[in-house]
């Protein structure tokens, strides 16, 4: 006849495991619960930041519309060698003399148009200066 306190031991641990196993359960369904919630809000965060990285890009592209009015006041100017060849031509005049008008040689005019240089910003200005001058102005300024 087997012994009482081995019979005693083994139902005590089967009756151990049954009650651990119960809470192992509990555990894994809270687990399961806690890394779908987890995911969830990952899933959020994700959609929140891409909504900020939108709202930045168009927060900046307003930045851009105030940069522009900016512009228009002359604290930064476009260049396009194209018009600035255009515009030569309409008044008729040489690199040289065009040149003279800004401040530079007409070597670099000559440059400018064929887009081997760009204009620093205040050569910039002194082309925007010369842009709003009308055909008889200038011709007093070359005269001079």
């Amino acid at each position: 006849m087997p012994n009482i306190a081995s019979i005693l031991k083994a139902e005590i641990s089967r009756v151990a495991r049954k009650e651990v196993r119960a809470e192992i359960e509990t555990l894994k369904k809270a687990s399961a619960a806690y890394r779908s919630s987890i995911a969830e809000l990952r899933r959020q965060v994700s959609s929140l930041e891409k909504e900020l990285r939108r709202a930045a890009k168009g927060a900046s592209r307003s930045t851009v519309t105030t940069d522009s009015e900016a512009d228009e006041a002359g604290t930064k100017r476009r260049f396009s060698a194209t018009r600035l060849a255009a515009h030569r031509s309409k008044l008729g005049l040489s690199a040289a003399s065009y040149g003279q008008l800004v401040g530079v040689s007409g070597q670099t005019i000559y440059h400018w148009e064929q887009g081997k240089a760009r204009p620093r910003a205040a050569q910039l200005e002194s082309l925007a200066a010369v842009r709003g001058l009308g055909a008889r102005e200038i011709a007093e300024r070359l005269a001079a």
